[in-house]
């Protein structure tokens, strides 16, 4: 338990104070610079494994941990999720082709506290239609951020989300969600990335009503499809494909609440937090 934090149960969330908030900044920092890393590294003919091996590597070298080697069973330090995968892809010894995007997701545990993040990479050059996906999953990822202060709601984030993906013609998943994080990897609350939504027997689901308070910690991380909304698991358990084979894109940041706004604890050391990294 933080020392100096208040770091105490509120209607259910824990709320953290200065070391936790240091102990993010070094976590979400060393996430985001392995996505850094990997930026170079990312190309058609690149064996997505090889991606995983460098990644592990780097977490190792700089004295941290792979949350996601071990958990549920999972074996591999990133979920890359490429093209019309959703979520949680797995990588392997396929290569990436010219024209694919690629969600690449990382966590490292500092010290205790996990630092989670994601970002989109293309290898080569995508299609107009694809790199149109990435940059409105990006924006509608700021737009969520933005609304993020003490008394404001979840559905605030859920709706800034939601209205801007929704109004550029594209859909947002529904089946994932971002989640509280600190010294555990997934706690309350569940941030859903619409306001509501009407499912196929007519029924509406509202984002949770929950207001925001300094010293929350959690992870906002849309997935934006060129389809519909609709996801299916393959048979691995683990990765989430679009039901329709549209394209899926995704942009994640851990997030702290502070007394006037928010802190991103992930964002790029670098600058760079979008595609196409070569012109950052």
């Amino acid at each position: 338990m933080d020392q100096e934090a208040l770091d105490q149960r509120r209607n259910g969330f824990t709320l953290h104070g200065p070391e936790g908030f240091e102990g993010m900044r070094k976590a979400g920092g060393l996430a985001a610079q392995c996505l850094d890393m990997l930026t170079e590294h990312v190309a058609p003919g690149v064996a997505t494994q090889k991606l995983d091996d460098l990644a592990y590597e780097f977490i190792m070298d700089h004295g941290a941990t792979s949350a996601t080697i071990g958990y549920r069973g999972y074996r591999h330090a990133l979920c890359i999720s490429t093209n019309h995968v959703i979520c949680h892809g797995m990588p392997s010894a396929k290569a990436l082709k010219d024209g694919d995007i690629a969600n690449i997701d990382v966590t490292v545990i500092v010290d205790g506290w996990h630092g989670d993040t994601s970002r989109m990479f293309f290898a080569g050059e995508p299609k107009v239609k694809a790199k149109r996906l990435v940059d409105v999953t990006f924006e509608s990822l700021w737009k969520g951020i933005e609304t993020v202060k003490p008394g404001s709601n979840l559905r605030d984030i859920g709706r800034a989300i939601q209205t801007f993906a929704e109004g550029e013609g594209f859909s947002v998943v529904r089946d994932f969600c971002g989640h509280g994080l600190g010294r555990v990897f997934h706690s309350p609350p569940n941030v859903v990335h619409y306001e509501k939504f009407k499912d196929r027997d007519g029924m509406v689901h509202w984002a949770p009503d929950i207001t925001l308070q300094e010293g929350m910690f959690f992870t906002i991380e849309p997935m934006i499809n060129a389809g519909r909304p609709d996801a299916r698991m393959m048979r691995d358990g683990w990765t989430a494909v679009t039901k329709d084979k549209s394209l899926s894109a995704q942009f994640e940041h851990s997030i702290g609440v502070t007394a006037d706004g928010f802190e991103v604890f992930t964002k790029s050391p670098k600058g760079l937090d979008r595609p196409p990294y070569s012109a950052a």
